[in-house]
């Protein structure tokens, strides 16, 4: 999978940015968005596919039959209901259960339709907490919802306790935009040393920022990186556990849920 969200869309954690960037090698600068996307086309000539839309976003998928080769079997899926846009890779071990929960039975759903249900059940009929609705997915996933009416940003990385978990992989482009995908080595090429692993447990969005589901009361911190030649790249994010978060805000509309969300973190 593939995202890339311009500035005006989405706003990349200001610690993802490599001190580096401005004067790396030209093996090593970061690229355009457009640059990204050919990159992911190329490595992926015979089934990769994207659509991109007119306020600065993007999403790309493969399909299947290179998934089960790259990407340690997980399923990739690519859908797209009501002017809301998922990319989901992995599984849901509970999906039936959450299918009767949002009251989809008799529907044809799979993982990212599921997905797109209960982002619009955070942003249209709540009040329900952003970090619950996530935390009950179960199973090893990562997935990126783009809703193309308000322009929001939603996107998550959980896995099971037992350690297994979908990769998942995060940086800025040479323009500033904010480059998703569970493809290293695209997100690495088009972000220079501007790029990072996406925490586990945690949950984006693109009015809010990065928060942690797994302990939604807890701030996250910045943790520099260092590559293997000394060079400083983009920052990973810890959970602070000596870090409260006063109070967890229940939400509603799409407005007061990015407004919760900023004032909780």
């Amino acid at each position: 999978m593939l995202a890339i969200f311009q500035k005006q869309v989405a706003h990349a954690p200001q610690e993802l940015n490599s001190p580096r960037s401005g004067g790396a090698s030209s093996n090593n600068k970061p690229r355009n968005p457009d640059e990204i996307l050919r990159d992911f086309h190329a490595a992926h000539p015979t089934d990769a596919f994207s659509t991109s839309f007119g306020g600065g976003a993007a999403l790309a998928c493969v399909g299947p039959t290179s998934a089960s080769a790259s990407s340690g079997g997980y399923q990739r899926m690519f859908c797209g209901l009501d002017d809301i846009y998922c990319v989901f890779l992995g599984r849901l071990d509970n999906l039936s259960g959450l299918i009767r929960q949002y009251g989809l039975c008799g529907r044809s759903t799979n993982e990212a339709l599921l997905v797109i249900e209960a982002y619009r059940t955070l942003r249209d009929r709540g009040p329900y907490p952003a970090d619950q609705v996530v935390k009950d997915l179960a199973g090893a996933f990562a997935f990126v919802v783009f809703d193309n009416r308000s322009g929001a940003v939603f996107a998550a990385l959980g896995g099971n306790d037992g350690g297994d978990s979908v990769p998942l992989y995060w940086g800025v482009a040479a323009d500033g935009s904010a480059v998703i995908s569970d493809d290293r080595d695209v997100v690495k090429r088009g972000c220079g040393k501007s790029y990072a692993p996406f925490p586990a447990g945690c949950m984006f969005h693109s009015e809010g920022g990065l928060k942690s589901f797994e302990h939604p009361m807890n701030r996250l911190k910045a943790m520099p990186r260092v590559d293997s030649e000394g060079a400083m790249c983009g920052a990973t994010f810890k959970v602070d556990t000596f870090t409260k978060i006063n109070s967890m805000p229940r939400v509603g509309s799409a407005t007061n849920w990015a407004a919760a969300w900023d004032d909780a973190i």
